[in-house]
């Protein structure tokens, strides 16, 4: 017996180690761009006064006389996203289904927008949620239920419907895509037709919109990451890049990015993206600061009325025959998940 349950650890350990490989390697999963805890804070409080409606389902033995588990999802859904929604979706945890602070990180383990969208849109589990405290794997034949974040791009909106899927898009909260320069850089404000012509080349040195004389180092997003998504469709709109951008092309993670403008011999020359809330509350490096845009500065008052230009909202995504995941979306715009959401640190609807 006790031979046996050290093989079936040793068979966990080696399963979660491919599993984190394969989403380091492959996906650059999202704790791979996160640097800030998200932990429970002390003025934390319970919400859900009844956690009945949605709840993990029943384990098996991982294998025959196992001291592991494999845990069905139960009428919770599988949830997979954008790194800017992980701390959501652990408040969600935390309040549905108690689960200790050790093992949320494992628990919601997101892939990231594009291959979220992908499992979303083939049907595919996410192999990587587990309870380790436990010894629990979670269900990986169970396909995912839901998407929390960025809404898709163009191509994946055609992925979708030329595979005849119909999608439904629920807003979850507010969040601003903003723009970052080094602290030590003068400006503090750009418009949004000079954004533009920095990313299109047209304006190359900070002396051309009222900082110290220096070339512009421009970065950009790869394809089909969210913030990508909404530089391209808010930003650039129909106008392509400019070729000196091209060159500096970030090829991982939004961390990169933060590195980049923050820590790098060239930051005070450099300008690039992300989400407000991701550079707030999960990535901190260096000397970052956010700019307004028009003279406007992405507040929470400004998101909610639309005054800031660039308010964007994060989405919760499922197919549309998905009832489970429909009773979950309605309850997170419910008065009762709004303040789970405010919890989290998001900008609620209302």
């Amino acid at each position: 017996m006790k031979k046996k349950r050290i093989g079936a650890w040793i068979s966990v350990i080696l399963l979660l180690c491919f599993a984190g490989a394969t989403a380091d390697s492959e996906q650059a999963a999202s704790w791979g761009q996160i640097n800030q805890s998200i932990a429970r804070g002390e003025n934390w409080r319970r919400v859900v006064e009844d956690s009945s409606a949605f709840q993990l389902g029943k384990e098996r033995p991982y294998e025959e006389d196992s001291a592991l588990s494999v845990c069905a999802w139960g009428s919770y859904p599988s949830i997979d996203g954008s790194t800017v929604c992980v701390p959501m979706a652990m408040e969600f945890a935390r309040q549905w289904l108690d689960l200790p602070e050790e093992d949320l990180n494992g628990f919601v383990n997101f892939s990231t927008t594009p291959y979220a969208y992908d499992r979303l849109f083939k049907g595919e589990a996410n192999p990587m949620a587990t309870i380790l405290s436990r010894g629990v794997m979670m269900d990986d034949a169970h396909p995912i239920d839901l998407v929390l974040g960025t809404g898709p791009n163009e191509d994946e909106r055609r992925q979708a419907e030329e595979a005849g899927l119909a999608l439904e898009l629920v807003p979850v909260c507010y969040d601003a895509f903003v723009f970052l320069v080094n602290g030590e850089n003068p400006v503090e404000n750009l418009s949004a037709e000079q954004i533009r012509e920095i990313y299109m080349s047209r304006i190359t040195d900070w002396s051309q919109v009222g900082g110290d004389a220096g070339e512009i180092a421009a970065y950009e997003r790869p394809h089909g990451s969210g913030s990508q998504t909404a530089m391209d469709e808010m930003v650039m709109k129909d106008a392509e890049m400019g070729a000196d951008v091209r060159s500096n092309f970030i090829a991982d993670g939004m961390a990169d990015l933060i590195e980049q403008i923050g820590n790098y011999d060239n930051a005070k020359e450099a300008i690039g993206y992300s989400y407000l809330y991701y550079v707030d509350a999960l990535y901190r490096s260096g000397d970052v600061k956010v700019i307004s845009v028009d003279g406007v500065s992405p507040s929470p008052e400004n998101l909610r009325s639309g005054a800031y230009p660039y308010t964007v909202c994060y989405y919760a995504v499922f197919r549309k025959d998905n009832e489970n995941a429909r009773r979950f979306v309605d309850w997170i715009v419910s008065d009762e998940g709004q303040a789970c959401v405010a919890q989290a640190g998001y900008v609620t609807l209302k």
